[in-house]
């Protein structure tokens, strides 16, 4: 489904002291970068806040007057998106990821789709709408009240028809609104179950590459190397997989399958120089 996105990015942070809010780090990333790599398929993606250095191209906007609240930030965002769907994120969601954005694009609301936390809260700063809907709302209320600044989201939302979805990640509407919570997400991020994941997410997205890996066979051959050669070939030959991934790619082939293959050619010339050892080769002999 074709959708523009707009991430608000403009909030005052008071609970933070006032710091910088989507440019703190989680997981050695912008709370903002990790929030536009879950929708990186957007058609246009329009942050709403002032302009900074991002890992990907967005258009910049401001509210009117800046700092004048969601509704005001939200209404700025939709100005600058043509799209019939528009996806509304705020800038502060370490865990958001594809699959859940996707769920609120494919949602069958008339008016949209907004997901609801394990809590039963439901959230409007992660949610889809379509764009005719939200823009009629916001006109009634700038109607009704002169101006958008300072009015609250549910004021907006209440006049919606949405759909609620329950995310399959249970992280994924968590927000850093305090300290307490940004040093809660740096530690569940570092969580032994799913550590590696989001390492490997991460980098991926720092690098801007998009394969699936496949973890246990390339730890299974990191084993292989270090065991079986020495500890330094573990890198060095999970780089060369890597080296041989891209080149299958450049051809034209499938990168995931070049891996795989890749992998398996060189787990088996580990086992063979490993077999190889003075150790192995008395054993051979005595038998």
């Amino acid at each position: 489904m074709s959708y523009d996105a707009i991430v608000l990015a403009g909030g005052a942070a008071r609970r933070l002291g006032g710091a910088d809010k989507p440019a703190l780090h989680v997981g050695g990333r912008a709370l903002l970068d990790r929030v536009l790599d879950a929708c990186v398929d957007a058609d246009a993606t329009v942050v709403v806040g002032g302009p900074r250095v991002t890992s990907r191209p967005v258009r910049w906007t401001r509210e009117d007057p800046p700092g004048g609240g969601p509704v005001a930030a939200l209404d700025a965002g939709l100005r600058a998106t043509t799209a019939a769907r528009v996806l509304v994120l705020s800038a502060d969601l370490p865990f958001l990821d594809r699959a859940t954005v996707r769920s609120l694009l494919d949602a069958p609301g008339p008016d949209g789709a907004m997901l609801r936390d394990p809590n039963g809260r439901d959230q409007p700063l992660v949610a889809s709408y379509r764009a005719e809907p939200l823009r009629a709302g916001l006109a009634r209320l700038a109607a009704a009240h002169g101006d958008l600044a300072g009015l609250p989201l549910r004021e907006l939302t209440a006049g919606l028809d949405v759909a609620t979805v329950t995310a399959t990640a249970p992280l994924a509407s968590f927000d850093c609104d305090t300290w307490g919570d940004l040093a809660a997400a740096r530690a569940r991020i570092r969580e032994h179950g799913t550590v590696l994941d989001q390492w490997i997410t991460a980098v991926k997205n720092e690098l801007g590459i998009d394969v699936d890996v496949d973890t246990k066979t390339l730890l299974d051959l990191a084993r292989d190397a270090a065991h079986g050669v020495a500890r330094p070939a573990a890198p060095l030959t999970t780089f060369l997989i890597g080296y041989a991934a891209a080149r299958a790619e450049a051809a034209g082939a499938d990168p995931a399958r070049a891996v795989a293959e890749a992998s398996r050619k060189a787990a088996d010339l580990a086992l063979r120089w490993d077999g190889e050892t003075p150790e192995k080769n008395t054993e051979a002999g005595s038998g």
